[in-house]
């Protein structure tokens, strides 16, 4: 039975390469996709800590109350 299922009526042989290609594909491009996210977020995160931040004080409720229209 289990050989049955491995070797799919005689097309097993053609099923499964291309089964186990598309597997490592996968992986592969999966690999090197994770490498460029993460050398993209260093570059990211560098840039980041070099760059100053402004905090601006504003307020939320008079500006929520103001323009509210119905």
């Amino acid at each position: 039975m289990i050989l049955d299922i491995l070797f799919l009526d005689g097309y097993g042989s053609y099923v499964w390469p291309a089964f186990i290609f598309t597997l490592t594909s996968c992986y592969v491009l999966y690999l090197q996709i994770k490498k460029e996210y993460k050398k993209q977020e260093k570059i990211f995160f560098t840039e980041l800590n070099h760059k100053k931040f402004i905090k601006i004080k504003s307020k939320k409720a008079e500006a929520l109350s103001e323009n509210l229209i119905y």
